[in-house]
């Protein structure tokens, strides 16, 4: 068979594969061989339907049916403690004179051959659902931990003046996540921003209507038009929805640096642009060039922290580091909420292993990124919980936001950094 049927079988199977589940299996080239992470066969992942993202403000009420918890045993079965009550109280802890708390982080220079400290990086796309929002500051609070909001815009957009956005290529007033509820969901969701900026945490912009079929192909002027709505709706959300008596939103638009682009869509020579335009210095979207975890790196002026490719024992291989791709790797995203059980005690483990491997190897920056949404039975949220409570009090070991892990690199001397960013990736195989 000569090298033209090849190709051709391979792209027909892919085709066939992406029609059937939803997933387009791409390959980045790296530069890099087996030792330091090699090519990275990525899974960018396209959702199955529109619905698959609930609204912002949906609660998740398990059936008296589902099977509870398992018990704890070993790394791949132990199920995660329960999280926080869906109704628990509003998180305690803000500063009080009203000041915004500073970074958690030791802004120390290393000297070489020190070893750094190994930085953990929870990111939440979205960012609506107020439950989730107070449950996991909830949970960063006794170590003073932090964590990222990607916000989506359209969430500061009350659903009667949904006809305020129009995504390029898309119908006025349409959205894949919907809209930001009545004046009392969004002023209770201002109150939450608030109290995530006060407490130290970060809001980044998942952008508005999460369209990854369009954004795949969006030009650098499109990518500023949904950038440009953005800031727009997080600048003048009181006016554009005709509201006096809210709260203002602390969080000053200024200080939005990045983000995440909605399904990791995009064509970076078309985004790279558009993120300089509106003054952005970091992305987290960036499928790898090579396997594993290893250290963000500088790229065209934008502080890239790549989207891994991680070994994981109970999903039998590699797969994306994100909850939904945790989800496609074991059933496909189909919906199954008694398989949770089995799910969430996989999903706990993986991110146990990445830590493992980089505490104890490259010290390289770990990316936990999430969804509030509770697929599959709520399958995420509890490991993702459980693991903040049980590593960010580790020794040497801060959950932080992007940005002050961007102003501690860059603390560095150029060498010392350097020499971070040589170092080979980590948890990509099996140990």
């Amino acid at each position: 068979m000569n090298v033209k049927n090849v190709k051709w079988l391979v792209m027909s199977v892919v085709l066939v594969l992406a029609a059937v589940t939803g997933i387009l299996v791409a390959t980045n080239s790296g530069s890099g061989d087996a030792a330091s992470g090699g090519t990275a066969t990525q899974t960018v992942t396209v959702p199955p339907s529109s619905d698959i993202y609930a609204k912002p403000t949906d609660v998740y009420t398990p059936s008296s049916s589902e099977p509870a918890p398992a018990s704890s045993s070993a790394a791949e079965t132990s199920a995660p403690a329960s999280s926080a009550s869906e109704s628990a109280p509003p998180s305690t802890g803000l500063p009080a004179d009203g000041s915004r708390k500073p970074t958690n982080i030791p802004m120390t220079k290393l000297a070489p051959g020190e070893k750094p400290p190994q930085f953990v990086i929870f990111s939440f796309d979205g960012a609506g659902n107020s439950v989730k929002m107070n449950q996991f500051m909830d949970a960063a609070a006794p170590t003073n931990s932090r964590f990222t909001g990607f916000l989506s815009g359209v969430y500061l957009l009350e659903d009667a003046n949904a006809g305020l956005y129009q995504a390029p290529g898309a119908k006025r007033g349409s959205s894949q996540v919907g809209f930001g509820g009545d004046q009392a969901e969004l002023s209770q969701r201002i109150t939450d921003l608030n109290k995530m900026y006060e407490l130290g945490n970060e809001i980044g912009t998942h952008y508005n209507g999460h369209f990854c079929d369009l954004g795949l192909n969006w030009s650098t002027a499109q990518w500023d038009n949904e950038l440009d709505q953005f800031y727009n709706f997080f600048t003048n959300w009181k006016a554009l929805n005709g509201l006096t008596d809210v709260p203002d939103l602390k969080f000053p638009a200024s200080e939005v640096k990045g983000g995440r682009t909605p399904c990791l869509n995009h064509q970076w020579n078309q985004v790279v642009q558009a993120w300089k335009d509106h003054g952005m210095t970091y992305d987290s979207s960036q499928p790898a060039p090579k396997d594993g975890i290893f250290w963000p790196q500088l790229v065209d002026g934008i502080w890239e922290f790549y989207m891994p490719q991680v070994y994981s024992a109970g999903l039998s291989g590699k797969v994306t580091a994100m909850d939904y791709n945790f989800w496609v790797k074991f059933n496909g995203a189909k919906e199954d909420p008694g398989s949770a059980s089995k799910l969430t005690p996989i999903v706990l483990s993986t991110y146990n292993f990445m830590y493992d491997q980089a505490y104890n190897g490259n010290r390289a920056p770990i990316l936990i990124a999430n969804h509030f949404n509770n697929w599959n039975g709520n399958s995420f949220n509890p490991a993702t919980e459980q693991f903040m409570r049980e590593t960010c009090g580790k020794p040497d070991t801060y959950c932080a936001t992007y940005q002050d892990v961007i102003a501690w690199m860059e603390l560095q001397d150029p060498a010392v950094l350097a020499d971070l960013q040589a170092k080979f990736p980590v948890a990509y195989q099996a140990p």
